[in-house]
């Protein structure tokens, strides 16, 4: 194996030019912005980051596209990437100024750099950087209304910070600059200006010159790379990626087993690809990995990758063809059944991988009182998390198994039971609870089917409205603002706590008190848009001083709609 050296300007130009390529036996890109922002932090401190692992060869090895724009190849021989996708993609992405194509979507990475940054290493804790109001959030969870901290305090925090993920409110502040502005340059003048810099006098003026610099200097930045020799053939060099990755743990399991699958079977990344993006053109963005999964239990009736290279070509495809027609119908249920159409609210998309094998084990043909009990299991374990405890896999291998040796849905609930006693949600399940809860894509549903509608539009609450307007948002029925001071975070987070509105809403709302917003509300539209969300509308229980007794109340209501959604007749 060669050894051999590239700065990050090199091997950016290689990507851009079409030299270096992507094997098929790679995953695809899925840093977020905030990996990238913690990389460019490390190599402006000129800190390791690891090596690069490339095989040079003349052979026709099956390929996948960059998540970045490239030339097409010129040379016969072709250099492919097998290890540093993620880094080097993204650095490609900054630097050239160039949007990355991330789950079928193209987006920019954009990071701010801060010319006043602490000359010293501070100890940062992660800050979130996605605004103001949260909704459903590009990895489709339910998102919130409020931040955790005052706006002072975030920017006191992003002041200690380096780099960060461009906001509005920071990219109007003109100590921070945008970082693929400043690579497209060599001239500090737009930046030194915009700081208010007019005269080499000022203090600041060779400060900033020198981080602009510095920053720059992140283009000459040395990778040590490792060549692997033409003579290989693409078997070994898929075996030495396994190897490679498995040693530090760098990859997950299905990203090991998606390099054995496709070194066996030549050009099925598209394949696999293809039907991903049809399940996410039908509301079901799922991970590749959760389809890799759901064709394992289709070839091997179980969910674990340790054999994945003892499967033949035969058996591969034919599993594939099983498991698409088996996530069809898995789909099928969870929107028509279910009242399920967004994986946002699954507490684990791996309930999908057992109604898919169900379906399949019964060949599709369920009488009215197995889908019935079918709904029944699949809601439960969705409310009470089944796989989102102790080690999810082997609960699903259960699952499976009872499956595989025939069982029915009866044996598949006492499973469920085993696992978590009675299975009626009670009051006190709900205490302590938050947005992050299983519980909680459970109460959507539940409102959902209610007919819950925003209490100003009269919009059904759904995930997919567009506009900021009437994109759903989550609420605090009392805001954390006014209980702040007399109740805890976690108090101020309760589940019960939360209710489900439109943009416009909730920002009129703001932190006003609930007797002085609610009360008019249902003054003028009546209870029924409040009973639907199972909100108590009593003044006395409005009162800050009741909270408490707000909160005992409304659990009361929300687990009696929850139980009688689930055990409802489809």
């Amino acid at each position: 194996m060669a050894k051999a050296e590239a700065s990050v300007e090199e091997l950016v130009s290689m990507i851009e030019r079409g030299e270096l390529r992507l094997p098929e036996m790679q995953r695809q890109y899925v840093w977020r912005s905030t990996r990238v922002r913690d990389l460019l932090d490390s190599l402006y401190r000129g800190y390791p980051s690891g090596a690069i692992l490339l095989w040079e060869t003349d052979e026709a090895v099956p390929l996948q596209s960059f998540a970045v724009s490239q030339s097409n190849n010129p040379y016969q021989s072709t250099r492919l990437l097998l290890d540093g996708q993620q880094r080097l993609t993204s650095l490609s992405a900054v630097i050239r100024g160039e949007p990355v194509s991330v789950r079928g979507r193209r987006r920019p990475i954009d990071l701010l750099f801060n010319l006043e940054h602490p000359d010293q290493l501070a100890v940062v804790t992660e800050v979130d950087e996605n605004g103001d109001d949260a909704e459903v959030d590009e990895e489709g969870e339910l998102g919130g209304d409020e931040a955790d901290a005052s706006e002072d305090e975030l920017l006191t925090r992003f002041n200690k910070m380096t780099f960060v993920v461009a906001t509005r409110k920071l990219e109007q502040l003109p100590q921070w600059v945008k970082v693929s502005e400043v690579f497209k340059t060599d001239s500090d003048s737009p930046f030194l200006k915009r700081a208010g810099i007019s005269s080499f006098d000022d203090p600041r003026y060779e400060k900033y010159s020198q981080r602009l610099a510095r920053l720059r200097g992140i283009r000459k930045y040395v990778y040590r790379m490792d060549v692997l020799e033409r003579t290989l053939s693409y078997d070994e060099v898929t075996e030495i990626f396994v190897r490679v990755n498995s040693l530090g743990a760098k990859l997950r399991s299905s990203d090991l087993a998606l390099a054995q699958i496709t070194a066996k079977w030549r050009h099925s990344l598209q394949t696999f690809l293809d039907f991903q993006s049809a399940c996410a053109q039908n509301g079901f963005e799922l991970d590749l990995g959760l389809h890799l999964k759901n064709l394992m239990a289709f070839a091997t009736g179980q969910s674990r990758f340790l054999t994945v290279g003892s499967l033949t070509l035969d058996i591969l495809q034919q599993a594939w063809k099983e498991a698409c027609e088996g996530m069809e119908f898995a789909l099928n249920f969870a929107r028509s059944n279910l009242g399920i159409d967004s994986p946002a609210l699954l507490s684990s998309p791996f309930l999908l991988v057992v109604l898919a094998y169900f379906g399949h084990r019964r060949n599709y043909a369920l009488s009215t009182e197995e889908a019935q009990q079918l709904r029944y299991w699949a809601l439960a374990a969705n409310a009470k998390g089944r796989f989102s405890r102790g080690s999810s896999e082997t609960i699903l291998d259960q699952d499976l198994a009872t499956i595989r040796n025939g069982g029915s849905v009866h044996e598949l609930i006492d499973r469920l039971r085993l696992q978590f006693g009675r299975l009626d949600i009670t009051p006190e399940e709900l205490e302590g609870r938050n947005q992050r809860s299983a519980l909680f894509k459970t109460m959507f549903l539940a409102f959902r089917a209610a007919g819950a509608k925003d209490w100003r539009s009269h919009l059904a609450i759904a995930l997919d409205h567009s506009g900021s307007q009437h994109r759903l948002q989550f609420h605090h029925i009392f805001p954390k603002a006014l209980l702040r001071g007399s109740y805890t975070p976690r108090e101020a987070d309760d589940i019960a706590n939360l209710a489900f509105i439109g943009g416009k809403t909730n920002r009129a709302i703001s932190d006003k008190a609930p007797v002085t917003y609610l009360l008019p509300l249902v003054a003028q539209h009546g209870a029924a848009p409040f009973a639907a969300q199972c909100i108590p509308v009593e003044e006395e229980l409005l009162a800050l001083d009741h909270y408490k007794a707000f909160l005992q109340e409304r659990r009361k209501r929300i687990a009696a709609a929850l139980n009688a959604f689930i055990h409802a007749v489809a």
